[in-house]
């Protein structure tokens, strides 16, 4: 199974974003969306799960933290995560949850690590060209061996 992985559009989705996530059986956005229409447009790709960003107007109506299983392994989609510092509220979520996978946005740089047993993912910022920032989406490959991820640069 491969799943695009997306966040911190801020309103703006990169035109290359279709071809790269041509053939993805799912997208997750990570939050910082700008605008519910980019979820429709990331629909027409495949199917897809969105949470809010701390940026994002609360009328676009998505929740903070989305749950979801694919090919057997449980995400947790939630904008802001420090891995090495879990808010209380969210620890609870994941001892509650006990999701494989934490797929998050925010920071705008890319990460991935396992810690203690659960793979946190930030795919980095995808919004507009600023400043020299590094832009990126990524996907994620599930199979029998586990999660492979691929950073791809905008």
């Amino acid at each position: 199974m491969k799943i695009g992985v997306i966040s911190d559009t801020h309103g703006f989705l990169d035109p290359r974003v279709e071809k790269i996530f041509a053939g993805v059986d799912h997208i997750l956005h990570a939050g910082d969306i700008g605008y519910a229409s980019i979820i429709l447009e990331l629909q027409f790709i495949a199917p897809a799960t969105a949470v809010l960003g701390n940026c994002d107007d609360p009328q676009i109506n998505y929740r903070l933290t989305e749950a979801v299983e694919l090919a057997r392994k449980k995400f947790l989609v939630h904008h802001i995560v420090n891995p090495r510092a879990l808010d209380e509220t969210l620890a609870r979520r994941l001892a509650m949850e006990r999701p494989d996978a934490v797929i998050f946005g925010h920071t705008h740089k890319r990460f991935a690590e396992t810690m203690d047993g659960v793979f946190f993912f930030n795919p980095g910022y995808a919004g507009k060209p600023k400043f020299g920032a590094e832009r990126s989406v990524a996907i994620l490959h599930l199979d029998e061996k586990g999660f492979r991820h691929e950073f791809i640069p905008l």
